[in-house]
């Protein structure tokens, strides 16, 4: 398939489906490049936020995280430059719209390709989520985007996994055969009319985590028409980060990387990466891996149990949360069908409670003891409910 396929493609059907319309009732969020997630991982949590973030939204679609990052920092009052490039005209000008709508300023929009990113650049932070597994040579992709960071500045990026998408590359590669050489509007009657023939036994149908040909004409078409998909493994991610100059910096769920719970200490010969690649094998639920990186000898890690750190409750509800704790002595994170049960003393309570993303940890704990702060830090921070960040300082 061809660049021009894939530019018509989303020409015909720009993804993921979104009416501008709606920017007056919701915001549509999620990870990566959640500003104070984007500091946690990436600055140590102690991002200078009066400086103006520049920032590059490489491949944004029809303005998904384009319109999140813009929004969350318009609503505190942090100056940004964001870059929104993609190829699609048609894509971009639904994100214009929406950041019409939302009277967003600080954006500029260009129309071309992620492999030209350095000529836009330096920036601080980089989001690519959905594009990179697109391209006719991702690892191009990953030099591009390296190669447009300014010192110290960080990515946010999505790519495809094989595990959770099982299904979806038989009949990719059954309807790309069928249906070759036909303008996009005919692949997909005539796919939608296959589709529904199935057999119900189809590992594509038993496959209960694959929602987004459910979602309108362009999830369809995504998911089970694009004629250049390919999915990394957590492993295959990893090789892609090294060879552009990149390091992993974290994932706004570590703990689904972590097989303990699965193996005990089954993992323990294991290096870091066979050690998640062992955690993705054996969950085999994984659709997409979301992770942060940096520039090879540059990762900070998250400033853990550090007095000057700022916690914040990802949602808020921290009197929530902080009753529930004082109750049960428990946490529990439920994600990816999965539960997991954390121990939490319950005199940790009282420092939930004030988490509200204003007050230092050390003003938190007031020199209470450490290890019950630790217990609340290993339930909430792998899980991504907390992060560390002076966004609102």
């Amino acid at each position: 398939m061809s660049d021009l396929d894939v530019q018509a493609q989303y020409e015909a059907y720009p993804y993921p489906e979104r009416k501008p319309t709606d920017e007056r009732k919701r915001l549509i969020t999620g990870s990566p490049s959640l500003p104070v997630e984007m500091d946690h991982w990436l600055w140590g949590g102690a991002r200078d936020w009066s400086q103006p973030l520049r920032a590059l939204i490489a491949g944004g679609g029809t303005g998904d995280a384009l319109i999140q990052l813009a929004q969350l920092l318009t609503d505190v009052d942090r100056p940004f430059e964001i870059t929104y490039l993609d190829m699609s005209v048609a894509a971009r000008r639904l994100a214009e719209k929406r950041a019409e709508v939302r009277k967003l300023k600080g954006i500029t929009f260009v129309t071309g390709s992620l492999l030209d990113a350095g000529a836009y650049g330096p920036f601080d932070y980089i989001d690519c989520c959905g594009v990179l597994h697109h391209l006719a040579d991702p690892q191009a992709g990953f030099n591009a985007l390296a190669g447009a960071l300014a010192p110290g500045g960080g990515m946010g990026l999505m790519v495809y996994a094989p595990h959770g998408r099982s299904g979806v590359y038989p009949l990719q590669a059954a309807f790309g055969r069928m249906f070759e050489g036909l303008p996009p509007e005919k692949r997909l009657k005539r796919a939608k009319a296959v589709f529904r023939a199935l057999p119900d036994a189809h590992p594509f149908k038993r496959n209960t985590r694959l929602v987004d040909h459910e979602q309108g004409d362009a999830g369809f078409y995504d998911l089970l028409l694009h004629g250049r998909d390919r999915p990394f493994s957590i492993t295959e991610l990893m090789g892609a980060l090294d060879h552009a100059g990149l390091e992993y910096a974290g994932s706004p769920q570590a703990m689904l990387y972590d097989p303990t719970p699965l193996v005990g200490d089954g993992a323990a010969a294991l290096n870091p990466v066979e050690t998640m690649q062992l955690a993705e094998d054996l969950r085999g639920t994984f659709k997409t891996h979301v992770i942060y990186a940096r520039a090879k000898g540059q990762v900070v890690p998250p400033p853990l149990g550090q007095d000057d750190a700022v916690p914040h409750l990802r949602g808020g509800g921290a009197e929530g949360l902080a009753a529930h704790v004082a109750k049960t002595g428990r946490i529990i994170i439920d994600t990816a069908g999965e539960a997991f049960t954390f121990d939490v003393p319950k005199e940790a309570a009282a420092m939930i409670a004030q988490v509200d993303g204003a007050c230092t940890l050390g003003t938190i704990r007031m020199g209470g003891d450490a290890k019950t702060w630790h217990a609340v830090e290993r339930a909430l921070c792998p899980s991504g409910m907390m992060h560390y960040s002076r966004l609102w300082a």
